[in-house]
């Protein structure tokens, strides 16, 4: 099969189109005919070398973490798949992944595609609904009627978590550029902060019970959040450590996302009751995905990005 690989880590020149050998389901495991996955900044980070010591991982590699597709073969043991099932999973952070005709996945981490957007498509919700529906819920412990910040709203997490935030009934305020202001409206963000015009730190409205950072900054840009936090409340960051405030009892947490095909079976579900939207920026195929993380790594590359093997 073709897959991009990696054999050091380092630029995205070091990424790969090459042959490959299929992999074969274990015990608890599902084979899927790869639909689509996902680039995500992991990804790039992982490939850098920058979290090795975080997610040590033996070269050479397939990356991606998430996928969509169609199970093509059952490893022993597992109940409840069919081969033919479309389906959606993310895969541990430094797996064999999924940039690749074909994935092997846990089956515990695999649930059934929503119906009502392009397979392809969905390969654009696990990694970005999963990573919201656990910083909202998991970490955070939302409640309705309190205040949430999400800064860096306009990329993939950010727009999942205006909508599962506001869909529990939080005050729902976002940061992000102009050009990503309106689809936040839609999604239902009470209020939009165009960072590019105010600095998050300088604008009025706070403070916040929750205050959720996406965006990869200095530590010490992120320890600047923790004066919008609330006493008592949390700050969180997917993109790194976050620090705390003891004297006014305010924690600070950093999010790792993990599959659960139950959390994502209830993200598909939301999809096709039309109550969850899954943006997709652009379709690239699997052969560019070295251009896709060049572009990222150049600052260039602006929403979800969904690879398609040929």
């Amino acid at each position: 099969m073709k897959a991009i690989r990696y054999h050091e880590h380092g630029g995205s020149d070091v990424l790969k189109y090459e042959e490959v050998e299929r992999p074969v389901p274990g015990p608890g495991q599902v084979l899927v005919k790869v639909a689509g996955g996902s680039f995500n900044p992991i990804d790039a980070m992982i490939r850098a070398g920058y979290v090795r010591e975080i997610f040590p991982i033996p070269l050479p590699i397939v990356p991606g973490i998430d996928f969509s597709g169609t199970i093509s073969e059952i490893g022993p043991g597992v109940e409840g798949r069919q081969v033919g099932d479309a389906v959606v999973g993310l895969l541990d952070a430094g797996a064999e992944g999924t940039a690749a005709e074909y994935v092997v996945a846990p089956a515990a981490v695999v649930a059934a595609a929503p119906r009502t957007v392009e397979l392809a498509d969905a390969a654009a919700l696990p990694a970005g609904g999963l990573t919201a529906w656990q910083s909202l819920f998991e970490y955070t412990e939302l409640q309705a009627g309190q205040r949430i910040l999400i800064n860096g709203a306009g990329g993939a997490v950010g727009g999942f978590a205006v909508q599962l935030a506001k869909a529990a009934g939080a005050v729902v305020t976002a940061t992000a550029s102009e050009r990503s202001a309106e689809r936040l409206r839609s999604y239902g963000a009470d209020r939009i902060i165009d960072h590019r015009a105010t600095p998050v730190t300088e604008a009025e409205g706070g403070p916040y019970d929750i205050v959720l950072n996406l965006v990869r900054t200095a530590p010490e840009a992120t320890a600047g959040l923790l004066g919008l936090v609330a006493d008592g409340g949390v700050l969180a960051s997917t993109t790194g450590p976050a620090p705390e405030d003891a004297a006014r009892q305010v924690r600070g947490v950093q999010v790792f996302a993990h599959g659960s095909a139950d959390q994502l079976g209830e993200l598909a579900a939301r999809v096709d009751a039309g109550t969850l939207k899954v943006h997709v920026a652009g379709r690239r195929p699997l052969a560019d995905l070295a251009a896709v993380h060049g572009e990222s790594d150049a600052g260039k590359l602006s929403g979800k990005t969904v690879f398609v093997p040929a």
